[in-house]
């Protein structure tokens, strides 16, 4: 018990709230927010592809868009490769070169030393031949005997050589060849021959050191200028391209370009999605706008808004499903995006709902199509331009032949562009052809979904569109033919009455095949008792003679009630429904009325009943009904009708409505009532036109000239 005290209070708070209709709108908005979602967030989810570089590719992939980015990749392997062309940098050690410099005064020091001795001769040859072991007698003994200046020139001329041998600096592996060098250009100082023994033995004792020692610094410098001068790799790759073949070993760049298109996504795109919902909300606010906007009858009536939002996203789930074959490999891979079904969706919004509103619905179903597609634009082109298309097919739908020519208009809206985009992007013959042949085919499988969909459509929302009136419009429709045989005086009038109302709703840009197929069953309640109506009397016998005006008056009013009986036993639809329940509104039925008032000998009859007990036109097209059924009923009464005469009777019937409150909820204007009587007049003149009139010689003589063209064309038969 107390369970069902706990369920009750939880319920009841729910069951209240979700009498809201804004918290219902709110609801399905949310509903379809999110199906949206679904549809065309599937490309951004994570996908288990598992490639490594260096391993075989388990299938081949195409590259389902165009794109062009910079490969992170290829750009790390060009500044790789400037990096290696850079060579090591070095610098000139000048300490080296004083540390030689040194080394080299101080031989000429120690020979300035010996020579300068007061020792033996034999003394000074031997310690001469000590520090420079590579002479022999002859040139020790010339170094004893030589001046002292000669000697210090000798030195300067030895400095200024290695200075410049070693002032540009010499690698470790150059150190001996420098010093060959040296030795060889000593001949060519200006010094005495006998002399460069000397030079050349202190040349090759000396220690020479590398003084051109790697610069790790400046190497490291040049290198990250030389990276920072390669430019960005950019890749361009276009749809349908093969990134990598199944079987194939594959490289870095690879899994970074199938990851660029979105096919080796291992985590979900947190940003992606965010943005995608945006975009989607941004798009859904739009139409909510524009219905609370410029359509309030689909805003504020739940089943049609149900109904946009279904007819939205089943045609994403259909561009999505068809977007999803793959033909095969190569560039004609996926021309599928040109099946998207947005001129299918367009239609019916156009058909059950606003011409207006497909519109602008069409450019949405587009965007979202580019999405599912990728971002290619020649979709989301081709979506656009085939969907207008379709909503201009059917703006003016008269006839059922009119779907059928709606694939025609597609289809060939569809082949224009896709050549146009084919021709801007140089697209291949074979791929223009195939995307050519997917546009015919959308144009065909639009106008296929528009009319398999549309009964259903129609049934389950309770719309009632133009082919379903134009199916009513049928004579072989089983109200019409009964009619046409039980009354034939009412079918032939509810057939002018909507002639007339079918011009006066044109008129005033009322929805003209509603009024003209409102009239056609405005009266099928007669069927019931067609002989107490006065068009289907062929006799001079009238039943009302024998009857009381209050008797009269019931079975004439009954026809209303009788007509909703029998519309809702044949399923006819509401807004038919409606203009039989008011196409007399309240109106006086005068001509009892004043009979019971004539016969009335105490007073007692009243106005109020002698009325129909019906509402009153609450659309333009009722109230057109309405004046169109009273004006032709008085105008095939007249006598002799001129168009003047008609014009007077139009123009005082319509204002007996008006004064008599009948028009007061149709929303008709005076200016819109005036435009009404103009059309009535027009097509009463032409209905009731004078004939001219032949004299009777005239006759004769036309009566003569007829038997004899018999006579003749029987002669020549026989």
């Amino acid at each position: 018990m107390n369970l069902k005290y706990v369920i009750r209070e939880l319920l009841v708070p729910l069951a209240r709230t979700w009498r809201s209709l804004n918290i219902r709108r709110f609801v399905w908005g949310l509903v379809f927010f999110l199906a949206t979602m679904l549809i065309l967030g599937a490309n951004l989810m994570p996908r288990n592809i598992k490639l490594e570089a260096g391993q075989p590719s388990p299938r081949t992939f195409p590259a389902p868009k165009s794109i062009t980015y910079v490969s992170e990749v290829l750009t790390e392997a060009a500044r790789q490769e400037a990096a290696r062309q850079v060579k090591l940098a070095y610098r000139v050690d000048n300490q080296v070169l004083q540390e030689v410099e040194g080394a080299l005064r101080r031989y000429f020091a120690s020979i300035q030393e010996i020579v300068s001795a007061g020792d033996e001769e034999f003394q000074k040859l031997n310690n001469l031949r000590q520090l420079l072991p590579v002479f022999n007698t002859k040139e020790a003994a010339l170094v004893l005997r030589a001046d002292p200046a000669a000697l210090r020139a000798l030195e300067l001329n030895a400095i200024q050589l290695l200075r410049q041998h070693m002032g540009h600096g010499i690698q470790r592996e150059a150190v001996e060849s420098s010093r060959q060098k040296m030795i060889q250009e000593v001949d060519r100082l200006p010094n005495s021959a006998s002399l460069a023994p000397v030079l050349k033995a202190v040349l090759q004792l000396v220690e020479i050191q590398p003084n051109l020692v790697y610069d790790p610094v400046a190497t490291t410098r040049n290198i990250q200028l030389a990276q920072d001068a390669v430019a960005n790799q950019h890749v361009s790759i276009q749809m349908n391209q093969v990134i990598v073949r199944e079987g194939d070993v594959v490289t870095e760049a690879q899994i970074e370009a199938l990851q660029q298109l979105g096919l080796l996504r291992t985590q979900a795109p947190y940003l992606p999605l965010l943005g995608l919902a945006m975009l989607i909300l941004i798009s859904y606010g739009l139409i909510f706008f524009f219905l609370y906007q410029h359509q309030r009858v689909v805003y504020e009536h739940e089943p049609f808004f149900v109904l946009l939002g279904i007819l939205v996203v089943t045609t994403l789930v259909f561009t999505k499903g068809f977007y999803a074959i793959n033909l095969g490999r190569g560039a004609t891979a996926m021309v599928t995006g040109y099946l998207a079904p947005v001129a299918a969706g367009a239609m019916l919004i156009a058909i059950l709902m606003d011409t207006k509103l497909a519109i602008f619905c069409t450019i949405i179903m587009a965007i979202f199509t580019g999405i599912i597609t990728g971002g290619q634009l020649s979709f989301t082109v081709v979506a656009v331009v085939g969907g207008l298309a379709g909503v201009y097919s059917v703006s003016k739908l008269s006839q059922r032949s009119d779907l059928a020519k709606s694939s025609l208009y597609i289809a060939l809206a569809n082949v224009v562009t896709i050549t146009a985009m084919s021709l801007l992007i140089s697209a291949s013959l074979t791929t223009v052809s195939l995307a050519v042949l997917m546009g015919i085919i959308n144009g065909v499988l639009s106008a296929i979904l528009t009319i398999g969909s549309l009964p259903f459509l129609e049934t389950a929302f309770g719309i009632t569109t133009s082919v379903k009136l134009l199916e009513l419009s049928n004579p072989n429709q089983p109200l019409l033919k009964r009619m046409l045989v039980e009354a034939p005086g009412t079918y032939h009038h509810s057939v002018m009455v909507g002639n007339l109302a079918e011009a006066a709703a044109d008129a005033v840009g009322a929805d003209s095949l509603l009024a003209r197929i409102g009239a056609y069953y405005h009266d099928i309640g007669k069927l019931k008792r067609p002989y107490f109506f006065i068009e289907n009397q062929f006799t001079a016998e009238n039943p009302h003679d024998k009857l009381s005006p209050s008797l009269s008056t019931l079975i004439i009013s009954s026809h209303i009630k009788d007509g909703l009986e029998m519309a809702k036993n044949h399923r006819l639809p509401q807004i038919i429904c409606d203009i039989i329940e008011q196409h007399h509104g309240t109106s006086l039925i005068s001509y009892f009325y004043h009979k019971a008032v004539e016969q009335d000998r105490t007073g007692s009859v009243t106005e109020s009943d002698y009325r129909y007990e019906s509402s009153k036109p609450r659309s333009k097209e009722s109230a057109i009904v309405m004046l169109a059924d009273s004006v032709e009923a008085a105008v095939r009464a007249m006598q002799k009708p001129t168009p003047g005469r008609m014009e007077g009777l139009v123009r005082r019937i319509i204002k007996d409505k008006l004064d008599d409150g009948q028009l007061e909820a149709s929303e008709l204007t005076y200016r819109e009532l005036d435009r009404i009587a103009q059309a009535f007049v027009r097509v009463l003149s032409g209905i009731f036109h004078n004939r001219i009139e032949y004299p009777d010689a005239v006759l004769k003589e036309l009566e003569r000239r007829r038997t004899k063209d018999v006579a003749i064309r029987a002669k020549s038969a026989g």
